[in-house]
């Protein structure tokens, strides 16, 4: 048997640990040149993943066995599974050999306390995986928004032909910003459903955890779920809290959930090929450039407050299980320039509040009307206004890369109002 065959193995081995069938190959070898001692390192290994393996099995007691037994014991071809070892004569006593050898090879079976055993295909960590019912046609306005959704994610999905000749891959990362409350997670369940796609959605809660590795962890088996449901919609909600810059974070630990992020993204572990990753965030001038850069979240998309359409829309949606008389709803879309969609929410709890509190000191019920809508829109104050003067700052002197252009462009737009 050739040595530099299997250290070439070897090597091959150490760079895909978890590729079982090429352990189970190297073992052979080994135990065909007289190594026993290390393939039992090997079929080790398997055995602690698939207890069952009966290759394994034969390979172990081939090991094990006397030199002379061994290459009449080991079997002819990792294809076909060899007979188990308790049905030959001089079957292995598995009992004794894992008294003799328990600092080498790892005891076959383990339980902690009254565990239950294993039941085959169970997770150690379940994520909640969605079928979204929403789709773009639900979402009010964003034109601009939807077009580079089509382009980015959705054509080259509906295309497969197309996808094949221009060489698209069913892959990529999107990073939807703006002003809190004007509905990037909504838009993202939206294009779930328009894919007819898995949807996962990650808040940092999901990740952080106290104990050194286990949020690492925690993020590799969410990417590892989003892969076993492809084609998925993985959504990063806030992911300056998960992503941020490195360079101001002072936690060892949390640089290094960054890093995990970015080997995540990259796929280096499993492919991505069907995996959609949509981030949002308030901040992304706290996201780490790594992050953003060309195969990760390399498209950015500014998701605005709702223009005029889309206020009229949201506002009959949030009063269509209310009782309404006489609003005119392109008239209060008007007066709440600037509002986002959580602002337009909460002043149709307002003018429902006005119209309640008057059916309570007359003793008599009325509608929801004009006027109460327009007083609801003098008292809440658009919740945007702080967010834009943030981001003022950050187009006008940070934005030497351009990538904040289309930011600039809705600013220089709504100075000349």
């Amino acid at each position: 048997m050739s040595d530099a065959l299997i250290d070439s193995l070897t090597a091959a081995v150490q760079a895909r640990p978890d590729d079982l069938p090429l352990r189970l190959h190297l073992a052979e070898l080994l135990v065909t040149a007289g190594r026993g001692a290390e393939a039992i390192e090997h079929a080790a290994q398997v055995l602690s993943r698939e207890p069952g393996n009966e290759a394994a099995r034969a390979l172990m007691a081939s090991a094990l066995a006397p030199p002379a037994a061994a290459a009449a014991e080991a079997p002819a071809a990792p294809e076909t599974p060899a007979p188990s070892p308790a049905a030959r004569p001089g079957a292995v006593d598995w009992a004794a050999m894992e008294q003799e050898f328990g600092d080498v090879v790892p005891p076959r079976f383990a339980k902690a306390g009254d565990e239950p055993d294993p039941v085959a295909g169970h997770d150690d960590r379940s994520f909640d995986v969605e079928r979204s019912t929403i789709t773009l046609a639900d979402v009010g306005g964003m034109a601009e928004v939807k077009k580079r959704l089509e382009v980015s994610f959705l054509g080259p999905l509906r295309n497969p032909k197309l996808r094949s000749l221009f060489g698209k891959s069913l892959r990529g990362g999107l990073l939807l910003y703006g002003p809190p409350g004007c509905g990037k997670t909504f838009l993202a369940r939206a294009v779930a459903g328009e894919m007819g796609a898995a949807f996962i959605s990650l808040s940092i809660t999901d990740v952080l955890n106290m104990w050194i590795g286990s949020s690492e962890k925690n993020l590799h088996d969410l990417f590892e779920s989003a892969r076993g449901h492809a084609p998925c919609v993985l959504f990063l909600d806030e992911i300056d809290a998960l992503g941020h810059k490195r360079s101001q974070l002072n936690s060892s630990a949390m640089r290094t959930v960054v890093n995990q992020l970015l080997t995540e993204l990259d796929g280096v572990q499993g492919g991505n090929e069907g995996v959609f990753v949509l981030a949002a965030t308030n901040a992304p001038w706290d996201v780490d450039g790594a992050l953003r850069r060309p195969g990760r979240l390399d498209r950015t998309v500014l998701v605005l407050p709702p223009d005029g359409p889309a206020r009229a829309a949201i506002i009959e949606y949030h009063l269509r299980d209310r009782p309404v008389a006489g609003v005119d709803l392109e008239a209060v879309a008007a007066a709440t320039e600037n509002f986002s969609g959580a602002d337009l929410a909460h002043l149709c709890e307002t003018a429902a509040e006005y119209a309640m509190r008057d059916s309570i000191a007359t003793g008599e019920i009325r509608m929801i009307n004009q006027s109460d809508m327009l007083g609801a829109a003098r008292e809440v104050r658009p919740s945007t206004d702080a967010w834009f003067t943030t981001a003022r700052n950050v187009a006008m002197f940070a934005n030497q890369s351009g990538e904040y252009d289309d930011l600039a462009a809705y600013l220089k737009k709504r100075k000349s109002r």
